[in-house]
């Protein structure tokens, strides 16, 4: 029974998570492919921006949390989710783009939604394996799409996607 539940969960996940992707994509092609270039000219750069964000937001929020629990006061839970949700939206970003990148090394002759198709469920079902997926894979391609991200917003050259 336990089997079953599992391949319905991840069923269920790579169908969302491919869902998903396609209409961020959609939704937002330019800041995507400006992601997805920034990922692809800058890793180094793009994963050190990442992680020094993705801990430096996180301590922001833990310090938040504390402080609400310290001084009982409800006054601090409102600045830790609306950071909670920045950090989140942007993190989607990172991870679209690194999605489209996984994709575009996957299938070079292809281009649109199978694209995006093949990067979701290929990074989506190497981040479900257990132990170095979840703890080892997942954290670094979230750090590497969130500083990717994060540098896309600040890059002075469209990449030549992004202009189409």
């Amino acid at each position: 029974m336990q089997l079953l539940q599992l391949i319905a969960w991840l069923v269920y996940g790579s169908l969302t998570l491919t869902a998903f992707f396609v209409v961020l994509v959609a939704l937002f092609p330019r800041r995507l492919a400006r992601t997805r270039a920034v990922a692809e000219g800058m890793p180094g750069r793009s994963m050190l921006v990442g992680i020094i964000n993705l801990i430096f937001f996180s301590a922001v929020i833990v310090a938040l949390v504390a402080l609400n629990q310290w001084t009982g006061a409800r006054l601090f839970v409102l600045p830790a989710v609306a950071v909670l949700a920045v950090l989140l939206a942007a993190a989607a970003f990172g991870l679209g783009g690194v999605v489209e990148l996984v994709g575009e090394r996957l299938l070079p002759q292809s281009t649109g939604i199978r694209r995006t198709v093949a990067g979701t469920l290929a990074l989506g079902w190497a981040c479900a394996l257990p132990i170095l997926g979840w703890f080892g894979l997942l954290p670094l391609v979230v750090a590497f799409g969130l500083g990717a991200f994060i540098l896309s917003l600040f890059s002075q050259t469209a990449p030549a996607a992004a202009a189409a």
